[in-house]
């Protein structure tokens, strides 16, 4: 490892810690990251940094390093989740229904001490480049609070970007990289079918809407894995049906909803025409009427080959069995966002202990083991300091 971050992890790692366990302890959902965005400013501030708040209150983005070179944004997302926390630790979440279930805690603090270390070299005069530190509100909605930030005007200027998303299936001190695409596109569809309803007893005589809607459900599924490449990996589930309360009765209408993903961009491209059509076409024959809403969400994450090379660098100044591979993931992430605008890659931080369960992402007993926090501050650091 680069013996300046090591001395600086040696002296200051507890301090990213206690900071990991502050904003743990308090999280807020997207857009409403207030108290984990004064808590970003005051951290920065008192580092001798000069932080700012976005336009909408929430997330905070701080240039350091000379400003006449190249600069390099890195980005950590702020908001948790709707996910009521069950880790039993002593910071555990006080704000009942409301977890960092994802790691967004870990980012947090992890980008606060690359700030800060990277801030001590330059007064040192030894930066070469010029950081961005990016803190985003509301990654966990989409289409991700990313578009707000680079409506703002966070990406001017930048030549590169990178972030780091924690990872529950690799183990703590290594780093997964990966070429190309990372994450996949995610979508939303609502359907609202609309009928005449009747007696459930002389359904020939209405339009049977419950049949239609299981008939999409299946449908739909089934007919896009035989209209869309399967190599694309595009997934279509459904996460929420209802109609109706009475068994005796065809009821008027019906809501579903569901989630499409795929992992590559051209496809994404194609998917919000496709699914209106295939909907169309298996309700026609059975007299219902749809109402489709279809909402795009994000494009795929696909890394930077020339900035995947740049993270290798860094991972393997940690130690030699420090890089690992990663597969694409299926979930979104609104970095993609980022990478439409300026080249760059995200990589996976290991956070399991490797002992003990594997607790996914998003489940309410997730943790991090800590060891991590300097892991990462070393990754995103020896990025900017390899430059």
């Amino acid at each position: 490892m680069n013996p300046v971050i090591e001395d600086w992890l040696a002296a200051n790692l507890d301090q990213v810690i206690a900071l990991r366990r502050e904003i743990h302890a308090s999280p807020e959902l997207s857009m409403a990251e207030t108290k984990t965005t004064a808590t970003v400013v005051r951290v920065l501030t008192e580092a001798g940094l000069a932080p700012t708040v976005l336009p909408k209150g929430t997330g905070v983005v701080c240039d350091l390093g000379p400003v006449d070179a190249p600069r390099i944004g890195l980005r950590a997302d702020l908001d948790g989740l709707p996910v009521p926390e069950q880790t039993g630790l002593p910071f555990a979440s006080r704000n009942e229904g409301v977890s960092h279930s994802c790691g967004h805690d870990a980012h947090a603090a992890i980008l606060m001490g690359v700030g800060m270390l990277l801030n001590e070299i330059h007064k040192a005069g030894d930066l070469k480049v010029g950081v961005r530190l990016l803190f985003q509100a509301a990654e966990e909605v989409m289409p991700g609070g990313a578009l707000d930030a680079i409506d703002a005007g966070v990406t001017d200027g930048l030549s590169r970007i990178f972030a780091l998303h924690c990872d529950p299936h690799l183990k703590v001190g290594t780093v997964g990289l990966r070429p190309g695409p990372l994450t996949s596109a995610a979508d939303r569809v609502e359907v609202h079918l609309h009928g005449p309803g009747g007696h459930s007893s002389r359904p020939h005589l209405t339009s049977d809407l419950v049949y239609a809607m299981g008939a999409i459900i299946t449908g739909l599924p089934g007919i896009l894995s035989r209209r869309v490449d399967p190599r694309s990996g595009t997934v279509m589930a459904w996460g929420a049906v209802h109609s109706g309360n009475a068994p005796n009765a065809i009821p008027q209408e019906g809501r579903m909803r569901g989630t499409v993903r795929t992992g590559d961009h051209e496809t994404w491209q194609l998917l919000e025409p496709l699914v209106r059509s295939v909907i169309g076409e298996i309700a026609a024959p059975l007299g219902v009427a749809c109402d489709i809403t279809y909402f795009r969400g994000v494009p795929p994450v696909v890394n930077d080959v020339d900035s995947v090379q740049m993270l290798r660098h860094a991972v393997a100044g940690i130690g030699p069995d420090a890089e690992v591979d990663t597969p694409q993931s299926p979930g979104g992430e609104d970095f993609a966002w980022y990478l439409e605008k300026v080249p760059g890659a995200m990589a996976r931080l290991g956070v399991w202990s490797g002992t003990g369960p594997m607790c996914d992402l998003h489940q309410p007993n997730f943790d991090i083991d800590e060891r991590a926090l300097g892991v990462g501050i070393a990754t995103l650091a020896g990025v900017v300091l390899g430059v």
